[in-house]
């Protein structure tokens, strides 16, 4: 198979650029994901490029086999010679497999849809990692969908996709115009919401959210915007020890996602 070997090709620049800018990203609807585990993981009628670095191809066999055997995946495969591999990878140490796949289109009414929903509203998150871990965290806490506001970071920043670890193509999510918005179609539709805020009058683990309910996540150094707090019905605080005033985003969000997956166990 021929292998690309130059960094000036067109479509190594291409995927430079998806890499970086966020605009080529959203102009294609696309993003790239990389590693063996989310090439396996994506489902096969978002996936449209695939390309290997040229080590990949000589050693790993077994995936090589399994990529040409996939001709139900309609999607092409690349050899990348090992330099311009690594000139496109994200990461440190590539696992030599880097794949092009059509971004998720979901709306509000389906993220906040379902018997009895379990949100998460994000306000101005910024960290790549947090929002990644939000995703895979809120998968394992049956969170039935994320919303996010438009000064979020962008869902399909390399660095976020690796951090949801494959979350990315099973949880449910939209950005919003407008939060506030986004927070009034909630209230609308009965789901109660709770803002993690340092004025909370309750803890966490006191309120029922066995019924629908929408956690309300702020930023990750200045909190919740005022705007989006005064619509939540129910300030909530974890209480803390020490000289601690409060968590990262993430955690915070893992707490009390988990809450409401434990009462609703039970």
């Amino acid at each position: 198979m021929d292998k690309i070997t130059s960094t000036s090709n067109a479509k190594v620049k291409r995927l430079v650029n998806l890499k970086k800018k966020r605009k080529a990203r959203d102009e294609e609807k696309v993003f790239l994901v990389e590693g063996i585990r989310m090439f396996r993981e994506v489902p096969q009628n978002i996936l449209r490029e695939i390309y290997v670095s040229e080590t990949f191809y000589k050693k790993e066999r077994s995936v090589v086999a399994e990529l040409l055997a996939g001709a139900a995946r309609s999607s092409a495969i690349e050899v990348l010679s090992d330099t311009v591999f690594d000139y496109v990878s994200d990461t440190r140490t590539p696992q030599g497999i880097l794949c092009v796949v059509k971004q998720m289109e979901y709306t509000l009414e389906t993220v906040a849809g379902g018997e009895s929903p379990h949100i998460v509203a994000l306000d101005h998150l910024q960290d790549p990692g947090n929002l990644g871990t939000i995703f895979r965290t809120a998968e394992g806490a049956g969170v039935t969908g994320i919303i996010m506001d438009r000064e979020c970071v962008d869902i399909y920043n390399p660095k976020t996709i690796r951090s949801t670890m494959g979350s990315i193509y099973r949880m449910p999510f939209c950005y919003a115009r407008k939060l506030s918005e986004a927070v009034k179609f909630l209230n609308e539709r009965g789901i109660k919401t709770y803002a993690a805020h340092l004025e909370g009058m309750c803890d966490y683990d006191e309120e029922n959210y066995c019924r629908p309910c929408a956690f309300l996540i702020g930023n990750e150094g200045n909190g919740l915007t005022k705007e989006i707090a005064d619509l939540a019905d129910t300030y909530i605080k974890i209480p803390m020890k020490g000289q601690v005033e409060s968590l990262n985003a993430a955690i915070a969000a893992s707490v009390l996602m988990f809450e409401a997956a434990r009462q609703r166990r039970k």
